[in-house]
């Protein structure tokens, strides 16, 4: 199964917003990376102030990219019968989202990345695990949505 995000996606509680929702639609991946984007072009519930992708310099989008070689497993060391490496396959969450540095300025693209490595061959020996790892994160992340962007906009952790 493919990575897909599906319109509208249903924002995570943040204070001082009410049912933030954001349609979106399939848009370019930069750079040619072996993933797939998607812009919003529209918000639903109250965010004042919050507005869509309208350029390449207010971009607000969400990108999800694959490594563009996946790694597999090495061989089994014959000594000691333990794998001699176990290589990373590096997948990244990205949104990009245009912000005023200051009043009256040209905005600034702020860029959130979240990067999972997952252990070359965790995919086919123990998917149980890997999917379990993302349910936590994406669990924890929708149950502190509110709190990360308090942070992010108090710099209290």
């Amino acid at each position: 199964m493919s990575f897909t995000v599906t319109s509208p996606v249903t924002g995570g509680a943040q204070t001082g917003f009410t049912t933030p929702g954001y349609t979106v639609a399939l848009d370019s991946s930069p750079n040619g990376n072996a993933g797939k984007q998607y812009a919003v072009t529209a918000i639903s519930g109250t965010q004042a102030g919050v507005d869509s992708s309208s350029s390449p310099s207010n971009p607000f989008t969400v990108n999800l990219a694959r490594p563009t070689v996946l790694r597999t497993i090495g061989p089994i060391d014959p000594v000691t019968g333990a794998l001699r490496s176990v290589p990373r396959n590096s997948y990244k969450i990205i949104v990009r989202k245009g912000a005023l540095p200051l009043a009256g300025q040209p905005k600034s693209v702020l860029n959130a990345t979240l990067t999972i490595d997952v252990p070359a061959g965790a995919d086919t020996a123990d998917a149980a695990n890997v999917r379990a790892a993302m349910s936590l994160l994406v669990g924890t992340l929708n149950q502190i949505s509110a709190s990360i962007g308090d942070t992010l906009v108090t710099g209290v952790v």
